[in-house]
């Protein structure tokens, strides 16, 4: 049985994966003999914090050092290419309804690798707190923020689902042994062939809210 749902924010809930591409193609346009391997790293790992993707990026792509003080540039300029995006960026199709039928039924979070600060001024913005018991974000980990969320709710690591859009979610689900599923966007790549424990692939919300209908987000939750 199903008794929590965690997603990601960033290809899950919102289409913003465009627009954070945009922005670290500009913040690393310094270095265009590098630029496709960045971006590509930058897909490959959605999942992960901005501030962990500058230091991989420069010790392994750029072979560089990174001073605290151009991490904290970088990270200033990437927050002030998204940030007003990050308000009106569409939904991801079915994600309104999601939000609205699941949690009348069970606690929702967010887990994302945004800093936990910024994602909650997103989500306060857009009004979707109303929807979520507690968004969690970056420094801590993805994994360690699902151990907090299994201990918050006492719920088994089976009866908790996560989704994710990238490997780095998986990986977090792998590690803490819950349910996942993932998203991927028409168009984009699977990204998860071969990976054990993606019980379902989804391309849109109303895919996934269909897909827990009959366990969870029933028609249940919509009876007066």
């Amino acid at each position: 049985m199903l008794t929590t749902l965690i997603l990601d924010f960033d290809g899950v809930i919102v289409e913003s994966i465009p627009l954070k591409t945009a922005a670290f193609r500009k913040i690393f346009s310094f270095a265009p003999e590098h630029l496709d391997e960045i971006i590509a790293f930058h897909l490959e790992n959605g999942g992960m914090s901005r501030y962990d993707k500058f230091r991989y990026i420069y010790a392994n792509i750029l072979h560089e050092d990174l001073t605290p003080e151009q991490e904290e540039r970088l990270a200033s300029e990437y927050a002030g290419l998204i940030y007003d995006a990050m308000l009106t960026v569409p939904y991801t199709k079915g994600a309104e309804e999601l939000l609205q039928d699941c949690s009348r039924v069970l606690p929702l979070y967010i887990v994302s690798a945004t800093p936990e600060g910024e994602m909650h001024e997103i989500a306060r913005r857009r009004d979707l707190l109303k929807y979520f018991v507690r968004i969690y974000g970056s420094p801590k980990t993805k994994a360690e923020c699902i151990r907090e969320i299994l201990k918050e709710t006492n719920a088994s690591p089976k009866e908790a689902l996560f989704v994710g859009d990238a490997p780095n979610d998986w990986e977090a689900a792998y590690e803490t042994g819950v349910r996942f599923v993932a998203r991927v966007a028409p168009g984009d790549p699977n990204r998860f062939v071969g990976r054990p424990g993606v019980e379902h692939i989804v391309e849109n919300l109303h895919e996934l809210r269909e897909y827990l209908r009959e366990s969870v987000c029933s028609s249940r939750s919509r009876t007066p």
